[in-house]
């Protein structure tokens, strides 16, 4: 690293928080009250000691502390909040060191989010679709089986039919009238929703109707 560097870029990120370019280098987001208390001016130098203060005291107790809010709002993930971090333009070893510090305390924890996520959606979503769920919100397969056998060791069991048989009342399908269109449509939303064909056909004959149209 040099002994000191230039700052040939400073750009407006939001009301109060600018993008300061170093070298012509994306360098950091400062709020513009820093910019003063540092001397981040646009053609001046930036000592080694100021930079090195900026990305390894300042920044990191600010990603912290806005990790620490968002916490407070809703649960994350490690994958969900590193992308939040991500678009407040942290650095990545600053945004790292972040994620480290609130898994040592226990404030982020994947296995948790995926076993609170599925006692709440269990009734509502498919297994499949819970799983797809999950793992695009950056959970781990291994986390996410984990979590399903933690729930069923709990006592649970997922009833992917009264599901079904709920979904058909709530989009008022009436299988004793409906026609073979009208089967078939209601047959593939239920496929895109993540519920398998045994599923399906069961739920028809035990809650909805013995004669059906699947074809």
């Amino acid at each position: 690293m040099k002994s000191a560097m230039i700052v040939t870029q400073i750009e407006e990120f939001t009301k109060s928080k600018s993008k300061v370019y170093i070298d012509q280098e994306f360098a950091f987001v400062l709020y513009k009250g820093e910019l003063r208390i540092y001397g981040i001016e646009q053609g001046k130098e930036v000592s080694t000691l100021v930079y090195r203060q900026i990305l390894g005291e300042v920044l990191p107790r600010r990603a912290k502390l806005r990790s620490m809010h968002l916490l407070k709002a809703r649960d994350y993930t490690c994958a969900g909040l590193r992308d939040k971090l991500c678009r407040d333009l942290y650095p990545e070893a600053v945004i790292e060191e972040a994620i480290a510090y609130l898994l040592s305390f226990g404030y982020l924890d994947d296995a948790r989010y995926a076993l609170d996520y599925i006692r709440c959606y269990h009734d509502r979503k498919s297994r499949v679709r819970l799983e797809a769920d999950l793992r695009r919100k950056g959970v781990a397969k291994v986390v996410v089986e984990t979590a399903w056998q933690s729930w069923r060791e709990e006592g649970n069991e997922q009833d992917e039919t009264d599901q079904i048989r709920r979904l058909a009342e709530k989009r008022h399908f009436d299988a004793q009238t409906a026609d073979r269109k009208a089967w078939g449509n209601f047959y593939s939303f239920l496929l895109r929703r993540g519920f398998s064909a045994e599923s399906i056909r069961k739920a028809m004959k035990n809650h909805l109707c013995d004669d059906f149209y699947l074809t």
